[in-house]
C-alpha cells in the first residue's frame, strides 16, 4: 500500500510539474497580433480553418517560439481599427503586429486620405509600444473605378516604404479572379483559399522571426 502511494505521489508530481513547465514555456513566447476584419476573423469558416489558425500551426511544426492573438474583428474599418489599437496592445503587448485593415474602407467608398491617415496611426501606435509591424496590402474589384481603385492600392506600398515595414503586396495574390477560391458572397476567401494567404502573409513574416 505504502509503495503504491509513493508512486501514485512520484507520478502526481510529474504531471504536475509537466503543467508548470508547459504554462512556463506558453508564457514566455512572444506574441504576434492579427489585427484585421473578416478576411483575418475567419468569416464563414469553420474553427481552425481561417490563415490565422494555420499561421498557429505552422509556427508550432517549426519550433517557432512565437503565440498567435487574433484581434480581428468582422465588418471592421480602419478608423474601428485605430480607436482600439492602444487597448489592444495594451492586452497583447505582441512583438510583431500583423495589420490587414481597409478592405472595408473602400468597399464602403471611403476617402483614400483617410484610409492611409487611420493606417499610419495604427502603425505608429504599434512602433511606440515596441512591435514590428506587417503591412498586408488589400486591391478593391475594378467596378469601384479606376482611379480610386489604383489611388487605393497604393496607399499599403506607400506607408511600407515610408515606414520601412514588411510588406504582404496583396492578400488575394494568385487567386483573386478564380472564383473557386471564394465564398458565395464572391468576397470572402473559402477554406482552400486560407493556406494560399498563409503562404503570401509568411514571406514577409518569417524574416522577422527568431529560432528558440
Amino acid at each position: 500500500m505504502m509503495l503504491r502511494s509513493g508512486v501514485s505521489g512520484i507520478f502526481f508530481r510529474s504531471i504536475v510539474a509537466c503543467a508548470f513547465a508547459l504554462c512556463a514555456t506558453a508564457a514566455s513566447a512572444a506574441t504576434i497580433l492579427v489585427y484585421g476584419d473578416s478576411l483575418s476573423a475567419g468569416y464563414g469558416l469553420q474553427p481552425g480553418q481561417g490563415w490565422v489558425s494555420l499561421l498557429a500551426k505552422r509556427l508550432q511544426s517549426e519550433k517557432l517560439d512565437y503565440k498567435v492573438a487574433n484581434a480581428s474583428l468582422s465588418g471592421e474599418t480602419t478608423h474601428g481599427g485605430a480607436k482600439r489599437i492602444e487597448a489592444a496592445l495594451k492586452t497583447h503587448h505582441p512583438v510583431i503586429v500583423i495589420v490587414e485593415l481597409g478592405a472595408n474602407d473602400g468597399l464602403r467608398g471611403g476617402t483614400v486620405e483617410k484610409t492611409r491617415a487611420n493606417l499610419e496611426a495604427i502603425v505608429d501606435a504599434c512602433r511606440k509600444a515596441g512591435a514590428r509591424v506587417v503591412l498586408v496590402g488589400i486591391h478593391l474589384p475594378p467596378n469601384y473605378g479606376m482611379a480610386y481603385t489604383d489611388k487605393f492600392r497604393q496607399v499599403f506600398p506607400d506607408i511600407a516604404r515610408q515606414r520601412k515595414l514588411a510588406l504582404v503586396p496583396f492578400l488575394f495574390e494568385g487567386f483573386a479572379e478564380k472564383p473557386e477560391y471564394f465564398q458565395p458572397d464572391g468576397l470572402h476567401p473559402a477554406a482552400n483559399a486560407q493556406p494560399l494567404m498563409l503562404d503570401l502573409v509568411w514571406k514577409a513574416l518569417r524574416p522577422l522571426l527568431k529560432k528558440k
